[in-house]
């Protein structure tokens, strides 16, 4: 049996290496297409979660993991890929400190697939990363064996999309790129992907796939630094941006609206651009947008914390000492992922001013030790008594248990970043623009 029999028939033995935010959706698409699934992590706390039937990650009800029981097995044991017949890499693809690319978590993944490697297998990447990983870097190491890709084993690219908990767009509903080694390594993966998602859109290479995505990610970086640049320059001019955008948005065509923030958060955005920044170099073109964009959003926790001091002046106070309150760690609303989120950049920034900084996040009961953060804290309770206690509240992720007007009665000053907080008198000078 060929393997696009193998898959036309749902007797593909698919393998899942990282079972994040990428990985763990994809695992229960493919349980609910009636495969067989092998999901591979090296943190064995994930794998004793799931094997105790249990998720890790709010937005996937431990239901979702009961549901995949039957056809689902979690393992440390990457010796099982052997055994698999399609495998998909989701694995983290961060910056180094120098903000480079590293691709240490995919190549090592790959080498473990070489380990393993037999005739008919898929190999499929999903991390974001730049063009020419798939068919130059991967397949070099996979190519050790022996085995050529587009022959012996099939080779693809096809970005994930992940937006976590958002209502209108799952795993399942989300086009999915795809991109081949070899016009029959399209197929192959495209045939995989056709019976877990409602539409897939076959591009001509692993480059052309690799590139969609960060030009996805780009476009929103550059327009975000765009409305946060505007943000800023506005405020000086004593200029409301949120006004500006809404009334900006009514136009029919030609605008789409973005919103400032006290800067980019989640594995996407602040990193993904670097990476064809980082490639361009080799080609000896630079790439000027993207790197302005970086420059503006990594500077806004600064500007918040600027924006925190002078306002906490304005009230008679000085930051060193001062007691603030962190209103969400997450790097969006209503999800429990902190990777890159600027809540945390904040913080440092606070503390290093010998600020006295706690936060409340209903997602994140506790911090833990990270690759740029090594921080100690617990989410303290939200309280009438708590919020008055602080000398600034400062709102950074507006999650929907959040209520404006709570915040409002109690805290004695807040800075606010989000735009929670829409009043449009505020004559005390409580509420603070940032």
């Amino acid at each position: 049996m060929t393997l696009l029999e193998k898959i036309e028939t749902r007797n593909a033995a698919v393998g899942i290496i990282g079972l994040g935010y990428v990985g763990l959706p994809l695992v229960f698409e493919f349980c609910r297409a009636q495969f067989s699934v092998n999901g591979f992590d090296i943190d064995p706390t994930k794998i004793e979660k799931l094997e105790r039937g249990e998720s890790y990650i709010k937005h996937l009800p431990s239901s979702l993991v009961a549901e995949a029981s039957v056809r689902f097995k979690a393992t440390t044991d990457f010796a099982q890929l052997a055994s698999m017949d399609c495998i998909i890499i989701c694995v983290p693809t961060p910056l180094n400190k120098y903000r480079e690319p590293d691709l240490s978590y995919v190549m090592n993944t790959t080498k473990a697939i070489a380990n393993n490697l037999r005739k008919g297998q898929l190999i499929v990447l999903e991390s974001t990363t730049y063009p020419g990983t798939t068919d130059v870097d991967m397949r070099a190491i996979l190519e050790t064996t022996g085995l050529k890709a587009g022959e012996d084993f099939y080779l693809a690219f096809s970005p994930e999309r992940e937006d976590p908990n958002n209502p209108q767009f799952s795993t399942r509903t989300i086009p999915k790129v795809v991109g081949g080694y070899t016009p029959q390594c399209l197929k192959v993966a495209k045939a995989l992907y056709d019976t877990v998602v409602d539409r897939t859109v076959p591009v001509s290479s692993t480059r052309a796939a690799e590139a969609a995505k960060l030009v996805e990610n780009i476009y929103r970086a550059v327009n975000i630094a765009l409305v946060n640049e505007l943000k800023m320059c506005f405020d000086r001019m004593d200029i409301d941006i949120w006004e500006v955008i809404d009334a900006a948005k009514t136009k029919p065509f030609g605008f789409h609206a973005f919103y400032p923030g006290p800067g980019l958060g989640g594995h996407c955005i602040p990193i993904d651009p670097f990476y064809l920044t980082w490639k361009a170099r080799e080609y000896e073109f630079p790439t000027k947008f993207i790197e302005l964009a970086g420059e503006i959003n990594t500077a806004m926790p600064y500007y918040v914390v600027e924006k925190t001091v002078f306002a906490l002046n304005e009230a008679g106070k000085s930051i060193n000492g001062a007691r603030v309150l962190i209103l969400g760690l997450a790097y969006k609303k209503d999800i429990d992922d902190i990777r890159e989120s600027p809540s945390l950049k904040i913080i440092e920034l606070l503390q290093v001013r010998k600020a006295i900084v706690d936060y409340n996040d209903p997602y994140i009961p506790e911090t833990h030790k990270m690759r740029k953060y090594d921080m100690n804290m617990e989410s303290v309770p939200l309280t009438p008594e708590t919020v008055a206690g602080y000398d600034c509240v400062i709102i950074v992720t507006d999650h929907t248990s959040y209520d404006p007007r709570f915040i409002l009665e109690h805290a004695q000053l807040i800075v606010d970043t989000r735009n929670l907080i829409k009043i449009k008198n505020d004559n005390g000078k409580k509420v603070v623009r940032a």
